[in-house]
């Protein structure tokens, strides 16, 4: 079960990206993800009130540990994604997100003092292979034109840094506390944190037409990533990784963009090649090792 909570959650921040990058086109990234969290929170207190309270000596015991969480799960990186998709591709957003595995086995060793087991460095080396052959799209000539890094790239590695420290960081919160509880804290914290940097914000970035933040598209963009890629996908993923560990967990990050390139092809009609099969091929080996004790 945790492994398919694993897989569901990637899915869903899959079509993060891609929803994500057709938003930012004519919408402001922070009011993306201030949306986010205000809808999110919303929705999880009219459905989890009551398991909030219930736990809520744990969450006043656990406050700053979530509070960290929130900082890097709920407001660095999706923030950081939605300013980076400006000026990036979904696909190499999402791409960036998969080189956290390494990051976080690293942490893990050195904050931690996590063991380090053979399956593990073999399914990281396996889905990173499968994640530069996705890159250099099977042809090693491609390997220059990664030094033009623009700075939507720059945000979007800062995006994925924020995400391992996240991944990393999950496992300081009292375990005790239930998963809808946990989530539906972290959104509240999240719009409320993020509140005051966006009023700042817009006082010297006034909007100009709220026209497009009416348009049906936009809300139901926003909508799916309100439901999809901030509550059923952080509830999924933290029960994942709480299940076994963030170490092996991790890993499956490595299907962000697996199934962001699935709903490029499918929605915006990205041509398929014979690299993505073989990336494919070299993730889902790497997701089997990891898979492994």
């Amino acid at each position: 079960m945790p492994y398919l909570l694993l897989t569901l959650a990637a899915c869903f921040w899959g079509g993060n990206y891609v929803v994500g990058r057709v938003l930012v086109t004519q919408a402001d990234p922070m009011v993306i993800s201030e949306g986010r969290w205000v809808i999110t929170a919303l929705l999880l207190l009219c459905l989890y009130y009551s398991q909030v309270r219930s736990d809520l000596s744990k969450i006043k015991k656990s406050i700053w540990p979530i509070c960290l969480l929130a900082i890097f799960g709920q407001i660095i990186f999706p923030l950081a994604l939605y300013i980076g998709l400006q000026y990036t591709s979904s696909l190499n957003a999402s791409i960036y997100l998969s080189a956290t595995p390494g990051m976080v086995l690293v942490m893990n060793k050195l904050l931690f003092n996590d063991a380090i087991s053979k399956n593990n460095i073999l399914g990281v080396l396996f889905s990173t292979m499968g994640v530069i052959y996705l890159i250099l799209q099977g042809n090693i000539a491609n390997l220059s034109e990664l030094s033009n890094i623009n700075k939507g790239d720059l945000w979007a590695m800062a995006s994925a840094i924020s995400w391992a420290c996240y991944s990393a960081f999950l496992r300081l919160k009292d375990k005790s506390i239930s998963g809808n509880a946990f989530v539906t804290v972290s959104a509240v914290l999240g719009s409320v944190m993020l509140l005051p940097i966006a009023l700042v914000y817009f006082y010297f970035h006034p909007i100009e037409n709220l026209a497009h933040y009416t348009d049906t598209s936009f809300l139901l963009g926003l909508l799916y990533i309100a439901v999809f890629a901030s509550w059923l996908s952080y509830l999924f993923w933290n029960r994942g990784i709480v299940a076994i560990g963030a170490t092996r967990g991790q890993i499956y990050t490595h299907i962000i963009p697996l199934s962001a390139g699935i709903f490029s092809i499918v929605f915006l009609h990205t041509q398929v090649a014979y690299f993505h099969i073989v990336s494919i091929i070299f993730i889902v080996i790497g997701i089997y090792f990891c898979s492994k004790r």
